[in-house]
């Protein structure tokens, strides 16, 4: 009985075959058998199917089997780890359920989403993220960003940052931070313009969580608001190529340093869409750039002058 059980230890360790020594070994689940190729022993015959308990026919049918679930995720407050009662009015098995069962299935529902948030603290950390789901979405900002900010509104929740700060606030400070650590950058502008919180006070809560969370946030460049200021004025590829190459000469020239990186771009995209042809009005850019006409005008003399640009209007 030993060596049985010895021996089935073992077999999962074979990576050669005793009679010939190769190593093309084939392991066969629908027999349930352990074969070389190259000389055809079988070495074992009751091999254990470690694979699924069913069968697909198509693609849709082995995703829809599938035994795991969705991914952990930051973004909801219990990770995504608990389930939820469908709203479907069916079994398992697709079948109605009858009409007398339906009452006792709706208070199941009831209970169940009421036992999923048990404390104040897990209500809080619910309603932000809701709220961090709300201008994420309104932003157009993708899932990675969404998954750091979230992280981060956790960190400053264990730090005891919320108390005395609206949810809102906090939220938007986390989106402005993970938006500047992932390179997606958006303009506290734009945030403000998804919340009810003044531009002021995220830029002050954002600055808080750095400096008590030791972020490590790098400035932002010009460059990294090029390609979306420039899909938004429907620009061409050789626009935005231009734009970039007047930008790497303005950081050469040290002509970036002190300015707001906003309007450095928007007066390169201006500069790109003059000498490209593919003219857009100063107050296009001003309003897709979220800075004034007069910063880009005194952005675009200095790039001019600086640079040696010689423009046709």
């Amino acid at each position: 009985m030993v060596d049985e059980k010895e021996k089935k230890k073992n077999i999962y360790e074979i990576d050669k075959c005793p009679e010939c020594g190769s190593s093309q070994l084939v392991r066969d689940y629908e027999r349930g058998e352990l074969v070389c190729s190259n000389c055809g022993l079988v070495i074992d015959d009751s091999y254990i199917d470690e694979g699924p308990e069913w069968r697909a026919f198509d693609s849709e049918q082995s995703e829809s089997r599938a035994r795991t679930g969705s991914p952990m995720t930051y973004t909801i407050h219990d990770k995504g780890l608990s389930t939820d009662i469908s709203w479907k009015n069916k079994d398992s098995y697709g079948k109605s359920i009858p009409t007398r069962n339906r009452a006792q299935l709706y208070r199941l529902r009831k209970w169940q989403k009421r036992i999923k948030v048990s404390n104040a603290a897990e209500r809080n950390l619910s309603q932000a993220l809701q709220e961090l789901e709300r201008m994420a979405s309104n932003l157009s900002i993708p899932n990675d960003v969404r998954e750091t900010a979230a992280v981060i509104y956790r960190k400053a929740v264990k730090q005891n940052m919320i108390r005395g700060r609206s949810i809102e606030g906090v939220v938007a400070g986390s989106i402005y931070a993970a938006c500047r650590i992932t390179n997606v950058p958006r303009t506290l502008d734009e945030i403000a313009s998804v919340t009810r919180v003044k531009k002021k006070e995220i830029g002050r809560t954002y600055r808080i969580m750095a400096r008590y969370l030791k972020l490590n946030i790098l400035p932002s460049k010009p460059d990294d608001y090029v390609n979306r200021f420039c899909s938004k004025l429907r620009l061409s590829m050789e626009a935005r190529k231009r734009a970039e190459e007047i930008l790497k000469m303005a950081v050469d020239n040290d002509l970036t340093s002190g300015k707001g990186p906003t309007g450095v771009a928007a007066a390169a995209i201006y500069i790109a869409s003059l000498i490209t042809g593919e003219r857009r009005t100063q107050r296009a850019i001003a309003e897709v750039a979220g800075v004034t006409e007069v910063t880009i005008r005194n952005r675009y003399k200095e790039l001019t002058e600086k640079l040696n640009l010689t423009i046709v209007e």
